[in-house]
């Protein structure tokens, strides 16, 4: 069987030493932002645009610039991780794959406001890292939840 692969684009978002997280309506935990990136864009813009959609925050990524670059090569900001999901396992097979490519951002408020078609603002909240181990989310998304709050800061 062929496994299917898709990349996708998540992003950390801290406000004020709090990460936002939404319950996601079909996984039934909590995850940030993020989703698959679109034919005609690239990883940073798909980060961008999924944290837009889902969440109604403009902000800013706490990314490096890649350095190497020519006439016809563009450095693009490095995510803080690439990252590798399985989506369905059947019979110890492996389906479906994401190529997670993980983004770490700054916004000036906690006002979310997502767009239309998206979960409600009720579904999202903002974990300091204390949270994060109280309200037993994954272990990656609090591994990643703290470091993000301790890299980007209040």
């Amino acid at each position: 069987m062929e496994t299917t692969r898709h990349f996708t684009a998540t992003t950390y978002v801290v406000s004020d030493g709090a990460v936002a997280l939404h319950e996601h309506d079909g996984l039934g935990k909590w995850l940030p932002p993020g989703g698959h990136v679109d034919r005609d864009e690239l990883p940073h813009e798909a980060a961008l645009r999924e944290v837009r959609e889902e969440t109604g925050l403009d902000v800013d990524l706490v990314a490096e610039q890649g350095t190497f670059g020519s006439e016809t090569v563009d450095p693009l900001p490095e995510p803080r991780y690439h990252l590798l999901a399985d989506v369905n396992v059947f019979d110890e097979v492996v389906g479906h794959q994401h190529v997670d490519m993980v983004y770490f951002a700054r916004a000036d408020t906690r006002a979310i406001r997502p767009a239309d078609g998206e979960q409600p603002a009720d579904d999202w909240a903002w974990f300091s890292p204390a949270d994060l181990a109280a309200e037993h989310v994954d272990p990656d998304v609090e591994e990643i939840g703290r470091e993000v709050v301790e890299v980007v800061g209040e």
